[in-house]
């Protein structure tokens, strides 16, 4: 059927007693970090995404003008 309030008052009045109230809170203090930390990163990630994306297009940008370069110098020194 499925967990009811009951049940899952139990388990964690059960939780309480193993862990106590002091560790839970530590637990819960040390995952709510870990998000906070992990949701930091990934915003981090996205912002520098975008200038990497645009770091990849000048320097393409400057290999096409030096290739251009390129082959205007090798067409002037056949003439």
């Amino acid at each position: 059927m499925g967990i009811s309030i009951w049940q899952l008052l139990i388990l964690l009045a059960i939780v309480v007693l193993l862990f106590g109230t002091k560790r839970l809170r530590n637990i819960g203090s040390d995952i709510g970090s870990a998000v906070k930390g992990f949701k930091k990163s990934v915003s981090e990630d996205d912002d520098s995404k975008p200038a990497s994306e645009d770091e990849k297009l000048t320097q393409n940008d400057k290999n096409a003008t030096t290739k251009e370069r390129a082959d205007a110098d090798n067409e002037q020194s056949r003439k």
